[in-house]
């Protein structure tokens, strides 16, 4: 079993009350799949599903390992140097977030 070993990087444990989408896709006019939030600085990005991949590009940009899902009903946070997912309970709040505009609402 994997373990991630950068837990030590997580500076933000409280989710944001709403978000309007992907910080990127907004900026462009694209659309999005599911919805990341980097729990080192916060960035909105959106999934490997997505065209854009944004939360993908963020890390590669950054090296921010740990996102957390913000859809409705995932908890899960992903590792991507470590490649694996964790729920980490310190995590907290649940985020308002508009309809995936590539899944029709």
């Amino acid at each position: 079993m994997t373990t991630c070993t950068h837990l030590d990087t997580i500076t933000i444990t409280e989710l944001p009350e709403e978000v309007p989408g992907c910080v990127d896709c907004l900026k462009t006019g694209d659309g999005w799949v599911h919805l990341r939030f980097c729990l080192s600085c916060g960035y909105v990005g959106c999934c490997d599903s997505s065209p854009n991949k944004h939360a993908s590009k963020h890390f590669a940009a950054s090296e921010h390992s740990l996102i957390r899902s913000l859809e409705p009903g995932e908890e899960w946070v992903w590792c991507f140097v470590d490649q694996t997912a964790m729920l980490i309970p310190q995590i907290h709040g649940q985020t308002r977030i508009p309809p995936s505009p590539l899944l029709g609402g």
